[in-house]
């Protein structure tokens, strides 16, 4: 059955190798990227197969959240159902880590505008929807002030401590739906792959990212992930395992989710 998934963080690395795999099933896809010029070139590219389906674009910088609030509402126009939404879109080293609201690049675009965009489409989703979210082996407990921008973290701290809040946002998540679903799933993706984000965080080339894309489809679309709501994948382990201690904990789950909760609150209000 072709799924109809949206895919944030398109046009590069993970997202671009896993939109190469989806395409070629002919499933759905609905492609994001911040680069209007970039999306074009990956729409152009994987529609070109025989067996492709339909798929759109959708452009918008996942650091402004108003740019996200218009992403949901230009998909929901378009569609009543989501099968899959693949938050892939994510930051580690940038120029200027503070947006112009005083947030941190990577507590914004890795943590609370994934969290926002599943918020606002959850509507579309069914039971046997999914959302999966990427993670990283490289997770730290979060300091709340830190995603509140009212201290700055650096580089590799800010970027572990989001990782680790889409995962612990991930498990409330799934203990809140329950049932009624979608599947939530938080997915390390495996460490240190060749995508622009190692190369520019560490100057490394990176293993090949289509072990990050493989772990992605499968979670999108396997039976492996059928039963697997609330729960992490570590694929440099290729096995379900247990995340960081703070994940596992409700109370600081949901102190978590109520501090994003907060911020979105404040940039809405400016």
């Amino acid at each position: 059955m072709k799924k109809t998934i949206l895919l944030t963080g398109a046009t590069d690395g993970i997202g671009l190798e896993t939109a190469r795999r989806l395409a070629t099933e002919g499933h759905h896809l609905l492609l994001h990227g911040r680069s209007p010029a970039k999306l074009a070139r990956v729409i152009d590219e994987v529609s070109r197969p025989a067996n492709a389906g339909p798929v759109e674009s959708y452009v918008a910088d996942l650091s402004c959240l108003p740019q996200v609030d218009a992403m949901a509402t230009a998909v929901a126009e378009k569609h009543d159902r989501l099968d899959v939404l693949i938050n892939n879109a994510g930051v580690f080293k940038v120029a200027n880590p503070i947006t112009p609201s005083g947030i941190d690049l990577r507590f914004m675009v890795n943590t609370i505008a994934p969290y926002l965009l599943t918020q606002r489409l959850l509507k579309l989703m069914n039971a046997t929807a999914r959302v999966v979210n990427l993670s990283s082996a490289a997770q730290s407990s979060v300091e709340l002030p830190a995603l509140a921008g009212r201290t700055r973290l650096p580089d590799f701290e800010a970027y572990a401590q989001s990782k680790l809040a889409i995962t612990m946002w991930s498990r409330l998540f799934a203990d809140e739906l329950g049932e009624r679903g979608p599947i939530v799933v938080a997915i390390n993706p495996g460490s240190m792959l060749g995508t622009k984000m190692v190369k520019e965080g560490f100057g490394v080339t990176g293993a090949n990212v289509g072990i990050g894309a493989d772990i992605l489809v499968r979670a999108a679309l396997s039976d492996e992930f059928a039963d697997a709501s609330g729960e992490y994948f570590d694929n440099d382990a290729r096995t379900f395992a247990q995340p960081h201690p703070d994940a596992r904990d409700p109370n600081k789950n949901q102190a978590l989710v109520t501090a994003i909760g907060e911020v979105l609150s404040c940039e809405r209000a400016e």
